[in-house]
């Protein structure tokens, strides 16, 4: 693993003792500062919730390596989530630096019902100021928006259309070793080729830092439609159908990119494009999965379009979400069929709009892999029926496109070793982003012994089933995780999780332990 575990009793100015049971620190190799704390931290009184969280910080300020005066200035809470059923709270925070958010930053603190700080989760650089950054930006963000849009250009040709406007917000954006005052700017495309684009733009000088595409291509899936009866919910409009869902947040709507992006319509109640039909229907129920298992309205919580386009591109053997639509290839009908036809692979896809809009896990290396890993979990939730991806959209008999129960059985493409069951085996390469997809296998087998339990590597699980595994890793992804969290600790939020929802000593926690060990994240 990149990090040490220690455990140890500690006592911190104008708290508690914590005792060595309680206790657990891991720590970030790169910058030596804690990537977890598990704790039972007794703040003073007098402080209210946000002030605890803060104080925090602010008593560890030496394993951060910064000042406590620096602590002062160098987090800000972003967002506070109440949990009613557990009594529970918990803050997200960001580390900013003269007012801006370091991009690999982001920190989640929780307190329990009794105010106490019972964990720690994040990334802390610390010695900012020796870090040469001109806080002042000499570029506007239209003109980085506009830098973007020629980089963009110039890697994908004319872009005549943006799905939706371009964003730009200011980040210090680590590279290389080296930190820079950054705008990152977003843009989501599906002509002339697929994207969730991320451009970190230099403000002083207006030069591309780095860039990276976020629309995962998942070139596995595509089945053909199988002529399966669908039910699902469209509209009356102007004397047609159209598949315009106006019951589900605000809206699910489907659109054949062979007719200019126009809605799916058609004369009768019944619709013969098999492909739309399919992602309408799956778009649908992948919402009302995550209404109804954890209250959820939309892959952001606050009712969402959900936007799918089907046909996309000619023989595409893909399927993608860009941050505004999930967006299906019709497969080259030799190895994969239409790809819109797996609600697996629609769950999938509207998962990384939940991703995006929680833990934000940024798409490369281990947190990319947790990325990919959470979309394949929950996409083989809302499918319900075994535990492979994709399995219902292959043209060239290949079981399916990954393998949670046995990783091994299945290859990410043909010229690679099979997908790793052990953090042993990991990839360590540079394609894939870094093997988003690849290492995935690793904690998709991990959620996998969770839930239906087994033996492996010599390690015996206990399985707790899925109702009780789904929801320690909802709450793991939207309680704990932030965006450059990696395996070791995709663990421990796991375990937190666990002991939130079912007791510390519960057989969900001890479950989750063996199931990482045996897959050898400690």
């Amino acid at each position: 693993m990149l990090a040490v575990s220690l455990s140890a009793g500690i006592l911190f100015t104008g708290g508690a003792a914590a005792s060595a049971e309680d206790f657990k620190i891991n720590y970030d190799e790169a910058y030596n500062t804690p990537s977890y704390i598990i704790d039972s931290w007794e703040a003073p009184v007098e402080l209210n919730k946000s002030e605890i969280a803060l104080a925090y910080i602010k008593a560890n300020s030496n394993k951060f390596k910064l000042s406590k005066s620096e602590t002062e200035e160098s987090f800000e809470i972003v967002e506070e989530i109440a949990d009613e059923n557990t009594g529970t709270h918990h803050f997200k925070l960001e580390q900013v630096y003269n007012g801006i958010p370091l991009f690999a930053g982001g920190q989640t603190i929780s307190l329990d019902e009794n105010n106490n700080v019972t964990s720690y989760f994040g990334k802390v650089v610390p010695n900012l100021d020796e870090k040469n950054l001109d806080a002042k930006a000499a570029i506007s963000e239209d003109a980085a928006i506009e830098i973007t849009k020629d980089a963009i250009a110039k890697k994908i040709g004319t872009v005549e259309k943006y799905d939706g406007e371009l964003e730009a917000k200011q980040y210090i954006y680590e590279h290389h070793g080296e930190f820079y005052n950054t705008y990152l700017v977003t843009a989501s495309t599906t002509e002339p080729e697929v994207g969730f684009w991320h451009y970190f733009i230099d403000v002083t000088d207006g030069n591309v830092v780095d860039s990276y595409n976020a629309a995962h291509n998942v070139t596995a899936f595509g089945v053909g439609v199988f002529g399966a009866k669908q039910k699902f919910k469209a509209s009356l409009l102007d004397g047609l159908y159209g598949l315009h869902d106006q019951t589900r947040g605000l809206g699910v709507l489907t659109f054949d990119n062979d007719r200019n992006d126009a809605l799916v319509t058609s004369v009768s109640k019944m619709f013969n494009d098999g492909a739309a039909v399919d992602a309408h229907a799956n778009a649908q129920k992948t919402y009302d999965y995550f209404l109804k298992t954890f209250n959820r309205n939309s892959v952001d919580d606050n009712g969402q379009r959900l936007l799918s386009r089907v046909h996309v591109g000619e023989n595409w053997n893909n399927a993608s979400w860009n941050g505004t639509y999930m967006s299906y290839g019709d497969g080259d009908g030799i190895r994969f069929n239409s790809l819109a036809g797996g609600l697996d692979v629609a769950a999938h896809e509207m998962t990384h709009g939940v991703i995006q809009h929680s833990a934000n896990l940024i798409y490369r290396n281990e947190s990319g892999a947790l990325n990919e890993s959470f979309a394949d979990i929950f996409g083989a939730m809302v499918d319900r029926d075994d535990w492979i991806i994709g399995e219902d959209i292959m043209a060239d008999g290949t079981l399916g496109l990954r393998s949670m129960e046995d990783p091994a059985v299945l290859i990410e493409n043909r010229t690679q070793e099979p997908y790793p069951d052990h953090w042993s085996k990991r990839y360590e390469g540079t394609l894939d982003n870094g093997g988003v997809h690849i290492n995935s296998s690793i904690n998709n087998k991990a959620a996998y012994l969770v839930s239906e339990g087994g033996e492996h590597y010599g390690v015996t699980v206990e399985g707790v089933g899925r109702e009780q595994t789904e929801q320690i890793y909802y709450r793991a992804l939207t309680h704990y995780l932030t965006r450059s969290s990696d395996f070791n600790m995709m663990r421990e939020a796991a375990i937190q999780s666990a002991a939130d929802l079912y007791g510390a000593n519960s057989a969900a926690v001890e479950a989750v332990k063996q199931a990482y060990n045996a897959v050898g994240v400690y």
